[in-house]
This record gives C-alpha cells, structure tokens and sequence, in this order.
C-alpha cells in the first residue's frame, strides 16, 4: 500500500512522531513528582511531623516536600531539630522515592527510547550502550531496587558503628543517624541531622570516604555501574554512555580537588589551618558533594568568591545519567566538549573512542544544556529583584537548586516567600525537566522524505 494511502495514524507511528503513547512517558516522570511532592507536603503539614507539636507553615512543608522528592537538600527550617522523628521519616521516605524513583523512570525511559528506534537504529544502540531489551523491564527494576538498597545498607552500617563507637551517640542514635545520612547519601540528597551538615565530621576519614563513595556511585548512573561491573577490565569495550560517564566524572573529580585545595588554601576560615593530609581530604569531600550531593564539611559561606564560581560550575554540570544526580550531566557536558573538539579540529563527524556520536545525540546535548542556562539565568534574575541579596549568593543558590545540589551560603531561609516559591519550581524543574525534554526530544525522532536547500549563516 502508498505510504499515501496509509492512516494518519499509521503515518505518524513510521514517522516516529510524538503520539499519545510516546507523549505519555514524560508526563508520568512530572505528575509523578508532583504527586509525590503533593502527599509529602500534606504530610509534613501535620502537627505530629514537627518537633514542636503545631502545624508546619505550608511554604516550609512544601518547600522541604520538593527538596526532598528532588533530592536537593536545601531546607528553609533545621531537618534535624524542626521536624520530629515522624517528620525526618517522612523527609527520608520522600528522598528514597525520589532517587529510587528517578532511577527507575530514566532506565525504563532508555529502554523506551530505544524501543521506539527502527530495527536497525536498536540494534546499533544495544550493541554500543549495552541496553537491556525491553522485555527486561522487571528485571531492570529489580536490579536498581537491590542495588540500591545494598549501598546504602552497607554505609549505613560503616556509619552506625562509627556513630556508635567514636562519637557521643547510642547505638539506637547512632543507627538512626546512620540510616539516614546514608539513604541521603546515595540518593545524593544532601540531608542531614546536624545544622552544620558534616562540618564536625571534616577531619574524620571513616565518615566522609564512604559517604563520598556513595554519592559517586549513585552518582553515575544505573546503566554505567552494571557495565562498570561486568567489563572494568576491557575498557576498550566500554559504550559512549560509561566512557563519556566515567572520564568527564574522574576529571571533574581531579580538577574539584585541585581548585578546592589551591584556592583555599590560604583561607583560615576553611584549609588554611588544616595540615596537608587533611586538607587533601576535606578538599576531595567537598569536589564530590558539589557534583550534587549538598552535605559539605567547610562553611560554605567561609569560601572564597572564585571558589564558589568553580563550585558553580561543577554543580551545574552534575552527575551521570539515569543516577541520583542532578545537573545538565555529564554525557551531556562530554558530548558538547567532543562536539568542541571535532570543531576545532575540522573532523566532520564527533568521535568518541572508536564510536560516532549521532547528530541527533548533540542536539539533544545542546538542548539540555541552553535549558539550564535558560532556567538558571531567569531564576537568578527573579531571586535578584525579590530578594536584593548579593549576586554571587544569589547565583550560587538559583545553580544550586536547579542542579538539585543543595549547598547554600545561608541565605535560604532568610530568602522571602516569594523567592522560596521560585526555588521551589526551580527544583522541581531542574530535576525533570532536563529527563522529561531528553527523552522527548529522542522519543520525537522522525525520518523526513525530503530536505530544504543548504544555507550557510555568518556563526560567531
């Protein structure tokens, strides 16, 4: 039969145009947070959430509700003495859907993807990324659940004893404790018990190692650590996603250390008095938590101007795809640098080890990326003209919630309503709006029987 004579519908379904059922994916991933974030206000709105016995105001039940569904971790009252156990229970569950949830919804929305690709297309992309068909959808689930439940049982359990046996806690204490900060950690949420979040922790090893390893690992995403775990060996064998995952996460990681330990290491309100050992450490602490975890070990506030710009920039960078983290990712900033790369050295197409990044996965790279330039410029112009707070605070806060972070100088509960109710969309934005646009985008992919005539425009 023509192609002429097909339904419309069947037309759109070869073009692989956006349909009912493939607009339906990323309107489940914002009504799911949104419901999510709706029950978990409702809840903290209860008198027997805070520590005081009486109702919480809603904007700061709301606004700990989304933090904590889009695993921020900035907070406008103390988690620890504000809400009771029944509230910290409520904030905990809340992060765990969150980053459990958001796992789940960016794997199954890669197996969607890929699915939704001609037989030719999947076939290339199984093979590059190792994806899992979609027949493996129970599975896929399974393996993040217990994945991620094994994680944080083992931190949990490195930071009880430690609570326990270092520290003034009881052993019921010290568990809580470490349950808590360990959920909070992997799902890299930022939470924390202590109103100082880990600053009396900054010299102990035992705490801040382990906690940072759980915010990178489930920083880099579900698909790159099973890969990680079947072929570290063969790195040549690697796909574009671990590759790209893995070298960006390292040097990110590398250069944060370095500008941490450099730059402040003449400052006596943070490294200035620590001794060489110590000071390496709370400067990789402190490189990890910006790529979105939000506990930190130093005053932020302490810290330098050009040291809260390079934190900027590593927040707003973030970590992995379909992991806890948060940002416009690191495939994204890799692809875009590859991009670069290719430009500069006149290479007609973008090449990452021995692979060719589609010309659709850069555009799709540059659309996320212009997204959070978009929504990080705005917001911080709202935040200027509500709040008359100091550009540099201003814009590390606007960078910070958008990359679902959650370090702050301090000026967040001081910050009026209305900025409150800005970083309240911010959050909620950053964190599905950079998934719900990518999947889009790749989900909206059609082949055209026809192309315009080539036009050169004057660039730069």
């Amino acid at each position: 039969m023509p192609a002429a004579s097909l339904p419309a519908r069947s037309r759109t379904r070869r073009r692989g145009g956006l349909g009912g059922g493939v607009r339906g994916p990323g309107r489940a991933v914002v009504l799911g947070f949104a419901s999510a974030a709706a029950v978990g206000t409702g809840l903290l709105s209860l008198p027997i959430a805070t520590a005081s016995g009486e109702r919480a105001p809603l904007t700061d039940a709301l606004f700990t509700a989304v933090s904590a569904v889009c695993v921020t971790g900035l907070v406008t009252v103390d988690t620890g003495t504000f809400w009771s156990v029944t509230g910290q229970v409520v904030v905990l569950a809340l992060i765990q859907t969150g980053g459990l949830g958001f796992m789940t919804l960016a794997s199954l929305l890669a197996l969607l993807v890929s699915r939704r690709l001609g037989l030719r297309a999947r076939l290339l992309a199984q093979t590059e990324t190792k994806t899992l068909s979609a027949g493996d959808v129970r599975r896929v689930v399974w393996r993040i659940v217990v994945f991620s439940l094994a994680c944080e049982a083992v931190l949990a359990l490195v930071l009880t004893v430690r609570f326990a046996t270092a520290y003034a806690f009881g052993w019921r204490q010290a568990a809580w404790y470490g349950v808590f900060h360990a959920i909070s950690a992997f799902n890299n949420a930022g939470f924390g018990l202590h109103a100082d979040s880990l600053v009396r922790y900054v010299s102990d090893a035992v705490v801040c190692l382990p906690i940072a390893a759980a915010v990178i690992i489930g920083g880099l995403g579900f698909p790159v650590v099973f890969e990680l775990a079947r072929s570290w060996r063969r790195p040549r064998s690697w796909s574009v996603l671990t590759r790209v995952t893995v070298i960006v996460t390292v040097a990110l990681l590398v250069l944060g250390t370095l500008a941490y330990a450099l730059l402040e290491r003449t400052n006596p309100a943070t490294l200035g008095g620590e001794r060489p050992g110590g000071a390496l450490l709370t400067a990789f602490f402190s490189s990890a938590m910006a790529r979105t975890a939000g506990f930190n070990s130093l005053d932020i506030a302490a810290l330098r101007p050009e040291t809260l710009f390079a934190t900027d920039v590593l927040m707003f960078i973030g970590g992995g795809s379909a992991g806890t983290a948060g940002g416009i990712k690191v495939t994204t900033f890799g692809v875009l640098a590859y991009v670069l790369w290719a430009e500069v050295r006149g290479d007609t197409d973008v090449e990452v080890g021995r692979r060719r990044v589609p010309a659709t996965n850069q555009r799709q790279a540059l659309a996320v990326a212009l997204l959070g330039v978009g929504l990080v410029t705005s917001s911080t112009l709202a935040l200027l003209v509500i709040s008359h707070e100091d550009f540099g605070d201003v814009l590390f806060e606007a960078v910070s919630a958008f990359a679902t972070v959650g370090l702050s100088t301090g000026i967040t509960a001081s910050l009026p309503e209305p900025a409150h109710l800005v970083l309240v969309a911010l959050m909620f934005l950053g964190r599905v709006g950079p998934l719900s646009l990518a999947s889009a985008l790749a989900l909206r992919e059609r082949g055209r029987r026809h192309s315009l005539p080539e036009e050169r425009t004057i660039v730069g």
